[in-house]
């Protein structure tokens, strides 16, 4: 294996340090109150170039002790989010490990039946089942973002300035075996997946990722909901350039996050009457795009908004709260944001063919928000519609293996 040592003028040791050119730069000995270093050729890591600063300007606080600032430099955020992409496309694509990008200790909160994992060994099991099903798998990106987190008031102080980078895209390829008991279809699929990750010390300390499990069981022909509202179908990519790793626009995606927050502020002045009582109207263009979960479909203009989803959304819940925000970032025209849950309401009306069941339920909820001209253009809405229907009473997947040929032999066991 290469070798080749170099000097660094940083006194203090301990610590990895990802370099720019795929090294993992290991620390070796003193010298003059510095070290001296060796690169070994290894798989890419993220390069955390803010955390170098840091620690140049304070000797005394370790890297992880350091709370990242809420304002960041445009070119520093494209810098890992740059490192971001392509550890994520290298770890979809087999030529690095969950190993090489996580934190041994992270967390990964999926759809169901994923939910919250712990460990890499956890999270490599999420791989090594998407990859028994599509063995020629690849990531397909529309959208990629990222930026320091904002503050939320409903959140933990420690939820704003944090790095995060999100994506809008879909997990690709020829579907050989079945995926948690969603059939093989022997042809391409399309796995939609929404991701967003908490970096820290230039490796992935969270990962908030919802698959639209449903929209594969429509995909593989085993549909097992009522019909849907809006249309379905694969979400198209943003009408301009959604993959942001070689550009930033922190100023331009303050007044892109301000309108988005606006639009929120006024949906929470519903009556419980009335729709129309919700003045958010201004936020959208007249004929902007919503792009629901598999479940709820897509919509175009207010009117099918309200008609396909807002309507029947508010019957169903007509007490629905928002939650909080773990991640709200914005760039340029494209903004983020997202709870887990994002949304908490009690089932008091009809809501997906299914009567009230007076549950409360939490919703784990992202949106991607695409602006045109200061106003909402496209909003693509990954929704775990399979966990909250679970929370109503309706096992999704226990139906699917039904329709599959595994029905029960007897009644549930209390």
């Amino acid at each position: 294996m290469p070798q080749c040592p170099v000097r660094a003028d940083f006194p203090e040791a301990g610590f990895l340090l990802w370099t720019t050119f795929e090294y993992v730069c290991k620390f070796v000995k003193p010298f003059r109150g510095g070290v001296t270093i060796q690169l070994v050729t290894t798989t890419p890591l993220f390069v955390d170039r803010p955390a170098i600063r840091a620690l140049q300007s304070s000797r005394t606080m370790p890297i992880k002790d350091q709370t990242m600032p809420v304002q960041m430099p445009d070119a520093d955020i494209i810098s890992f989010k740059t490192r971001a992409y392509e550890a994520l496309h290298n770890l979809a694509s087999g030529r690095c490990s969950v190993s090489d990008i996580y934190h041994a200790d992270a967390r990964y909160w999926g759809s169901h039946p994923i939910n919250e994992i712990a460990g890499m060994d956890a999270i490599a099991d999420v791989w090594t089942k998407l990859r028994h099903a599509m063995p020629d798998l690849e990531r397909r990106d529309s959208i990629f973002t990222g930026g320091i987190g904002k503050p939320d008031s409903r959140m933990p102080a420690d939820v704003a300035g944090r790095q995060l980078v999100a994506s809008m895209g879909v997990i690709q390829g020829t579907m050989t075996g079945d995926l948690f008991d969603i059939p093989a279809t022997n042809g391409v699929v399309h796995l939609r997946v929404c991701e967003v990750h908490h970096l820290r010390d230039g490796r992935i300390a969270h990962s908030y990722v919802l698959f639209d499990f449903l929209d594969l069981m429509r995909q593989a022909g085993v549909w097992p909901m009522a019909p849907s509202l809006g249309a379905e179908g694969m979400w198209p990519a943003p009408t301009t350039q959604g993959v942001r790793i070689t550009e930033n626009d922190g100023k331009a995606g303050q007044n892109s996050m301000d309108i988005v927050l606006g639009m929120h502020e006024a949906l929470g002045s519903f009556d419980g009457k009335s729709v129309h009582s919700m003045k958010h109207g201004d936020a959208w263009t007249g004929d902007f795009l919503w792009y629901g979960p598999a479940g709820i479909g897509s919509t175009r203009g207010m009117a099918g908004f309200q008609q396909h989803h807002q309507i029947p959304f508010l019957v169903g819940w007509p007490d629905r709260q928002g939650a909080g925000h773990y991640v709200r970032i914005a760039d340029a025209n494209f903004v983020v944001t997202g709870g887990w849950p994002s949304v908490r309401g009690t089932h008091l009306g009809e809501w997906l063919g299914l009567p009230p069941t007076g549950r409360k339920v939490d919703m784990r909820v992202m949106d991607f928000y695409h602006l045109v001209d200061g106003r909402i253009h496209e909003n693509w809405v990954p929704i775990d519609i399979i966990h909250i229907m679970l929370q109503m009473g309706v096992d999704v997947f226990a139906r699917l293996r039904h329709l599959r040929g595994a029905a029960p032999t007897d009644l549930p066991q209390q």
